[in-house]
Formats: C-alpha cells, structure tokens, sequence
C-alpha cells in the first residue's frame, strides 16, 4: 500500500497517520487467515461499556466461501458496487442493542462497536491492509439474507484487501486514489471549554 499520510496540526501516531480509506483493490490477492484473524482479535481488544462488548461482525472471505460473498456484495449500494467488487473479504459491523448482562437498552452499544471497528481498521494498516468502511448498504436485505436478530443493529460494511499498485490502476482510479486527504480544522469540531470554543493548538 503506498504511503498517504496525513498531514496533521500537531504530530500524531505514524500508524494513525498512515490510515486511510482507498477503493483500487487487487482482486488476485487474498488475505491471509492468519491475518484477517489478528484484525478480529484488534476488535475483540476494544473498550466498551461494562466491557458488554456489544459488536458483532459477520466475515465473508470470496476465497473461502464465494457464494456468501456474492450475497453479501450485493446488498452493497450501486455506488459501492462499482469498486468493491475487487476486495476479497467483506465484513458486516453490527451492535447489540440490548446489554448481554440485564437485557436492557445499551445506548453505547453503536459507540463501542465504532471503537472496535477503528481497532480492526488500526491493525489492517499496520498489516499493509487496505480497509474502507461504508455506510451504504441494504441493512433491511443483509437483516433477512443472513438471519441477523432484530436487536442487532448493522452498522456499517468494511472492505479488506491489498491495494492494487499505482501502475496498474487506471486513470480515474489513480486520480481519486492519490487524491490529497482533507479534514477540517482542528478548532471546528473541538472545543475547550464550552461549545463552539475553539481548542487552542498554539
């Protein structure tokens, strides 16, 4: 995976710098079990409320099981489609709405399983990974597809593969994949002391 840093306000982990989100998979390269292993053991490690660890991740590996990747992939939006294809393994990010200890309601449940998420996506770089996550998907069709319980929430859908080499993309895959990365300023969605008080970086 070529480096794409970050460039940041204030120096931060070279892992965290290094993530991004890129599109242009090899789709003749699988990824390792033992690998997607270690990225499901990152997320088991995540914090979470009451340590409940309310994230449950579904894993289609098109090496392994190919006909559940194809239903998986096609619950995918049409935008999502046209490059997700290439990546070998799909996965499926959801939250159990219900605390496993007493039942009730688990309002952090969606923030933990984003906290596990991030751990599975942190060790994916640091394998030379490519991960990108998606918010568009048919979370109704995965719901019947694959018997996801009514309490589960599905939250978001991850590609992981590696990516494929600058010289063999093709002109628009080059241009959005050495696109630069932009975020807004730090002081516009951090505050010091009160809201909409910009955090002071100097």
């Amino acid at each position: 995976m070529f480096e794409k840093n970050a460039h940041t306000a204030v120096p931060i982990h070279p892992l965290m710098a290094r993530r991004w989100s890129g599109r242009a998979y090899d789709p003749d390269r699988p990824v390792a079990r033992e690998d997607l292993l270690a990225m499901l053991e990152a997320a088991r490690w995540a914090p979470s409320c009451y340590g409940d660890q309310p994230w449950r991740f579904i894993v289609w590996d098109r090496i392994a099981d190919e006909p559940a990747w194809w239903r998986a992939f096609s619950c995918l939006a049409e935008g999502n489609r046209s490059w997700a294809g290439a990546a070998p393994v799909l996965l499926l990010a959801t939250a159990d709405t219900l605390f496993s200890h007493n039942g009730k309601p688990n309002r952090w449940a969606a923030y933990d399983t984003g906290a596990a998420s991030m751990s599975l996506v942190l060790q994916a770089t640091a394998l030379g990974i490519m991960a990108h996550q998606m918010g568009g998907f048919d979370a109704a069709r995965l719901r019947e597809e694959f018997s996801i319980p009514e309490q589960v929430e599905p939250m978001a859908m991850i590609t992981l593969g590696y990516q494929l080499s600058l010289q063999e993309m093709d002109e628009a895959q080059r241009e959005r994949e050495t696109a630069p990365r932009q975020r807004r300023p730090l002081g516009e969605n951090f505050f010091e002391g009160e809201w909409g008080r910009p955090v002071r970086i100097r």
